[in-house]
Parts: C-alpha cells; sequence; structure tokens
C-alpha cells in the first residue's frame, strides 16, 4: 500500500500564486478608483515617484528572477527549491520579488493619480505574508536547516 504524502510534498504548499495576488490587489485599486474617487489633492510629483516606483519595483523582480535562473532553481513556489539564493537583492531583503510587486502596487495607481495602490499595500503585504511567504519559510527551514536560519536571522522579510 502507497502512503498518500502530499503534505510531505518537496515545495511550499503557498495558497495562492503571488502574481495572482498583485494582480487582485491592482485590479482592486483600479476599479476602486473608478467607484469611488478620493477627496484630496493629487500633487504632480507623485506620479514621478510613481513611475519611479514602477521602475524600482521591475528592477527589483527582474534582477532577483535572473539570480533565480543563474542558479538553476525555481522561481515556481508549487516546485523544488534546490539552492537558497543570497546575493543581489536578496542580501538585503528576503523577498525582493514581492517588494517589488509592492512597489508596483503602490506605483501603477500613482501614475494614474490614485492613491488606493498606497491604503491596499498593507492588506497586500499582510495576505502574501500570511498566504504565502510564512510557507516558503518554513519549506526553507525544513530543507535547508541551518544554512536557512542563519540567512533568515541576517536578512530581513522585507527590508
Amino acid at each position: 500500500m502507497v502512503e498518500n504524502r502530499l503534505d510531505h510534498a518537496d515545495h511550499a504548499n503557498v495558497k495562492i500564486a503571488p502574481p495572482i495576488l498583485v494582480l487582485l490587489h491592482l485590479l482592486a485599486a483600479f476599479l476602486l478608483n473608478w467607484l469611488l474617487l478620493l477627496p484630496f489633492p493629487f500633487p504632480k510629483f507623485l506620479v514621478w515617484i510613481g513611475y519611479a516606483l514602477v521602475l524600482i519595483g521591475l528592477g527589483l523582480a527582474f534582477s532577483a528572477a535572473n539570480l533565480f535562473m543563474r542558479a538553476h532553481t525555481t522561481l515556481d513556489p508549487h516546485s523544488p527549491v534546490s539552492q537558497i539564493v543570497t546575493s543581489g537583492p536578496y542580501r538585503f531583503s528576503r523577498n525582493p520579488i514581492y517588494l517589488g510587486f509592492t512597489c508596483l502596487l503602490i506605483g501603477f495607481p500613482l501614475i494614474f493619480k490614485s492613491y488606493w495602490g498606497l491604503i491596499l499595500s498593507p492588506l497586500f503585504m499582510v495576505l502574501i505574508t500570511m498566504l504565502v511567504i510564512r510557507y516558503e519559510e518554513a519549506y526553507l527551514e525544513k530543507k535547508f536547516g541551518e544554512v536557512y536560519t542563519s540567512y533568515k536571522s541576517r536578512v530581513g522579510r522585507w527590508l
């Protein structure tokens, strides 16, 4: 008899794909802006901050993804990880891709003169932590032991 080992699979078992979560928040930000305009003035410089945040977000996400490819490991939280990446943006954040997603969530709506991305970003950070990061961290700690816990003690979750 073969025992069902789905709960012991070699992956993080996250509850939602991170790109889906950020896309849902971006859609919510634009929908809320359409349904509920906020009565606050919108200074033009915030549009430029939005562009900067989008560039920073894309830079973080793409540089982190490139490091994963060079290390021959996966970005997919539903696939086995072969090693821990600790260089590049991973020197200052354990989650630079999710930090990049947060910058995109704030930046894109700012470009379109909306505060909703900024308002929704704390919710996004809480949800990605609860539904994704805590599962990834538990998986990495179980798989890599002291190597990961040492890295975790040196580098912050977000910054």
